[in-house]
């Protein structure tokens, strides 16, 4: 379909749009299919083929959630740099104090790996060797030999990384120790740290791919510590253990108790507290009814 008919189809479910040609400019920018996430919310029964709008609902009574949810994703982005940067250098700091700074990190035996799954020290190595930075350059073996890391220390590689391949190491790392330490040197509970990290991977992830926040139940939720909830639900209200809020609270409390920055939940609930069905979505998501195959 063209724009144009893209805006029809809309009307003729009902959606209420006052200009339909800054309409059909929104969705030459951002994708019909991807603003259909939102709009499922409000359509009468989709799950039953009946894709008409709720009636009464407007078009910018979805871009409002749609555009706080673009916001959110940016506050989350600077947040979770901050927090990733400081685990690079806390699981870094911790390997080469107890364990060495070069060669030991990357031997197998360094790992606890799940039969099922990549080995840790391949992914790191993959992600090491796809490096063009200097830093990491110095030590790759000239030629056409297969490189040897073996000299590369540990504050150098875990810059080479991947965030998921960084949480790969600290939950496996040290024969699976290395998530205790890591927490230790951070002054964060030990419970359930590394399953933190993966939430905080999953949810950095669907902000880089600019995926919906609002109303996602997350897959890879980690066991945010009981305290840290209580506090967090005095400023942001109930929130459930697989909404974005758990996984904000949890962000927070690594990047504070880190001392790497400030809390952003006490700013994200000011802004959006007040717009209701944004924040019911952040704090118990729904999956949207859809289709059935």
């Amino acid at each position: 379909m063209s724009w144009d008919e893209q805006v029809s189809l809309l009307v003729s479910r009902g959606l209420g749009i006052d200009d339909e040609r800054e309409c059909a400019e929104f969705l030459s920018v951002h994708n019909y299919y991807r603003f259909s996430g939102y709009m499922r919310y409000f359509q009468i029964a989709p799950h039953h083929g009946d894709d008409n709008f709720v009636p009464g609902t407007t078009l910018s009574q979805v871009r409002a959630l749609y555009d706080a949810d673009q916001v959110l994703r940016s506050a989350l982005t600077e947040q979770l740099t901050t927090a990733e940067l400081l685990l690079r250098t806390h699981t870094a700091h911790v390997i080469a104090n107890d364990h060495g700074p070069c060669g030991h990190y990357l031997r197998a035996e360094f790992h606890s790996d799940a039969s099922n799954s990549e080995p840790t020290v391949e992914s790191c190595l993959r992600d090491i060797e796809r490096s063009r930075e200097r830093h990491i350059l110095r030590y790759a073996v000239p030629g056409d030999r297969v490189p040897d890391f073996g000299e590369l220390p540990v504050w150098s590689a875990v810059e080479a990384w991947s965030f998921g391949t960084l949480s790969k190491c600290i939950e496996r790392g040290a024969q699976g120790s290395l998530a205790d330490a890591v927490a230790t040197s951070l002054g964060v509970a030990k419970a359930g740290f590394a399953y933190r990290v993966r939430a905080l991977v999953y949810m950095r992830n669907r902000c880089a791919h600019h995926s919906r926040i609002w109303n996602h139940s997350i897959i890879d939720a980690g066991p945010t510590p009981n305290n840290v909830r209580v506090k967090a639900k005095r400023i942001a209200g109930q929130f459930g253990p697989r909404s974005a809020l758990d996984v904000i609270a949890s962000l927070d409390d690594i990047v504070d108790r880190g001392k790497a920055g400030l809390r952003i939940l006490p700013k994200l609930a000011e802004a959006h507290k007040q717009h209701a069905d944004f924040w019911r979505g952040l704090s118990h998501p729904q999956n949207p009814q859809d289709h059935r195959r």
